[in-house]
């Protein structure tokens, strides 16, 4: 580590003073949201670039097997003229997984897996830090999964992207770290925001995804601004169209919440089988005794071999959803689409490789949307009129339900699609996934509220104490000395040895206080025998501070904390005047506090 005054110190100390300029705390953190945005949304642009055209060489040029794009997404419009090759498509993952797997688990072990996830472990559990050298190596090992078929989303490397810089500029700007998180939640909205071209959507996701019953509301602002930022840049390079083309979709029949009840019922238990099925995976392949780096690499020969035959459940998947909305895939080819889907994302993501959840997730639960939309219009042609509605809110709610995060699902499917008419049963579906699907998610470095985060340990002590007040702890009966004011030095000296008293309060003659007299204050002259008949009570007394039976225990610990008694009385003025009744301990207030954490840790 550098000393202070070397090139790192003045670094930090050039980029503070750069900011300080700027005035206000709220001034700052607009600038700095701005920059976040700016520089993810740079990220966004090159990351998406460099994928589309990796994705056509590999897939596209090399196996003959180009993957259709969605509408909004029709970056490289060079046609194939390569015939189609089994053995390559089957090979393409396998050389994919090889290169991720050598150079994450070379320079970044920690870029495994799926980014969102890191990004929440790096909010609750490490600070707010993510190395700088992450994002880097997640990108390009990503680029490498997604390109060669490794069935993957792209939302996980970007989230990196951005909420590595949001990281790094906390640490270069010496903030606090609640406002190194704030600015890590920003960077990740902004990647979002611009990756799907969901602004408002990714700026909830964000704020959403780290809890499963909660969301970070003070990170919201930041959020949005960046959000707003990088989806402005990278919209004005690709165009500003959704990523998908959508008929215009409406919900006019109320029968048919029916149906889409229906489909939130099939995404619950699906989505159970997607979390296990997704981990169980993992594990197994993590007790495997050959080298990591070969990992991905055995995964991508799953997802080869799936690519024969399914060949809609690899890649990201987002032409095969575009299909499905307008209606032209088959009720099977959506069905084996969805549940290889499943099997594709857990070779791939769980054997090491790099990539999102999210994009996979959006899939499977398009694909359900269509076949139980598609079965609806079959069945009830009249009720079901327009089943590729069905896809958009099975991605909604497929990923609600899985994610825990509905409201950011909803948004960004909205922004992804323009299609708002939808917004009923997208509620609906939404909340039915999560009501049956309460206890798993595909984020396992979620945790159910802020309570249980490390990253508010603090606010846990607020929230708890502010439940309880001082009658709930302090008693009355328990003997205590009040001092007069006109009370002699001798006479001090005696009750301190009678007494086990550390603070007495100091009444006048109708029994208010006036004043406190602490041992902490007059230890030094305690044993002055020349003062015994000079100094009264009131001459030692310092200024009162009391406590009433109805003031909530924060209040009475923040009262602790300012004044330094251990020790405050508690007074009483029910009867049109002040009277003492007793003395509270600060030590019986932190027992109170372990008391009522364990209590409710154990109703967890």
């Amino acid at each position: 580590m550098p000393e202070p005054g070397q090139p790192a110190d003045r670094k930090r100390g050039f980029w503070r003073n750069l900011f300080a300029f700027f005035g206000s705390d709220a001034t700052k953190r607009i600038l700095i949201s701005v920059l976040i945005g700016v520089v993810s949304g740079l990220g966004a642009m090159a990351f998406f670039f460099c994928l589309e055209w990796l994705r056509w060489f590999c897939l596209g040029y090399l196996a003959g097997a180009p993957a259709p794009a969605p509408a909004g997404e029709q970056l490289v419009h060079i046609a194939v003229e390569t015939p189609y090759r089994a053995w390559a498509l089957f090979l393409v993952p396998v050389i994919g997984g090889l290169i991720s797997g050598f150079v994450v688990y070379t320079w970044a072990p920690e870029a495994e897996g799926h980014g969102t996830d890191a990004m929440i472990d790096a909010f609750h559990n490490l600070k707010g830090i993510i190395r700088t050298r992450v994002p880097f190596i997640k990108s390009f090992a990503s680029i490498v999964t997604l390109s060669t078929g490794g069935s993957a989303g792209r939302e996980g490397p970007i989230a990196q992207i951005g909420a590595g810089f949001g990281s790094w500029l906390g640490r270069a700007l010496g903030l606090s770290v609640r406002e190194r998180r704030i600015f890590l939640l920003a960077g990740c909205a902004a990647g979002l925001g611009a990756i799907f071209r969901a602004p408002l959507g990714a700026a909830i996701t964000s704020v959403e995804v780290l809890y499963r019953e909660d969301f970070e509301s003070e990170a919201i602002i930041p959020c949005v601004i960046a959000s707003v930022i990088a989806f402005s840049m990278f919209s004005f390079t690709f165009g500003f169209e959704p990523i998908f083309a959508t008929p215009k979709f409406a919900f006019r029949d109320p029968r048919e919440l029916i149906f889409y009840a229906i489909l939130g019922l099939v995404c619950a238990p699906v989505g159970m089988i997607y979390v296990r099925t997704f981990y169980g995976t993992r594990d197994l392949f993590r007790k495997l005794t050959i080298p990591k780096h070969l990992r991905p690499a055995l995964g991508g020969m799953g997802v080869g071999l799936v690519a024969l035959f399914v060949p809609q459940a690899i890649g990201g998947g987002y032409g095969y959803l575009q299909q499905a909305i307008h209606g032209e895939l088959a009720l099977r080819v959506m069905l084996l689409a969805a549940a290889f889907k499943i099997i594709t994302t857990s070779l791939t993501i769980g054997s090491g490789g790099s990539g999102g959840v999210f994009g996979p997730t959006l899939f499977i639960g398009g694909m359900l949307g269509g076949v139980v939309g598609l079965l609806g219009n079959m069945l009830f042609p009249e009720v079901v009129q327009q089943p590729g509605a069905f896809v958009l809110v099975g991605m909604a709610a497929f990923f609600a339900g899985a994610a825990k995060a509905p409201l950011g699902a909803m948004l960004m499917v909205s922004e992804m699609t323009w299609s708002y008419g939808l917004l009923p049963p997208l509620m609906l579906v939404s909340v039915i996934a999560i009501l049956f699907n309460r206890h798993s998610s595909i984020y396992e470095k979620q945790v159910r509220n802020k309570f249980q985060s490390p990253a508010h340990e603090g606010d846990v002590t607020v929230n708890v104490l502010s439940d309880l007040k001082v009658e709930d702890i302090f008693s009355p009966d328990q003997p205590f000395v009040a001092l007069k004011a006109s009370t002699r030095f001798h006479e001090l000296q005696h009750v301190i040895s009678q007494s086990g008293q550390n603070v007495f309060p100091v009444v006048d003659q109708e029994g208010r206080v006036i004043g406190l007299l602490s041992l902490k204050n007059i230890r030094t002259v305690l044993f002055e025998d020349s003062l015994r008949e000079l100094l009264v009570v009131g001459e030692l007394a310092t200024e009162p501070v009391t406590l009433t039976a109805e003031q909530n225990l924060y209040d009475a610990l923040i009262t602790f904390l300012n004044s330094g008694y251990n020790q405050i009385p508690v007074v009483d003025y029910s009867s049109n005047r002040q009277q003492v009744r007793g003395m509270l301990n600060h030590e019986d207030v932190i027992a109170a506090y372990h008391r009522e954490v364990s209590r409710r840790m154990q109703a967890e």
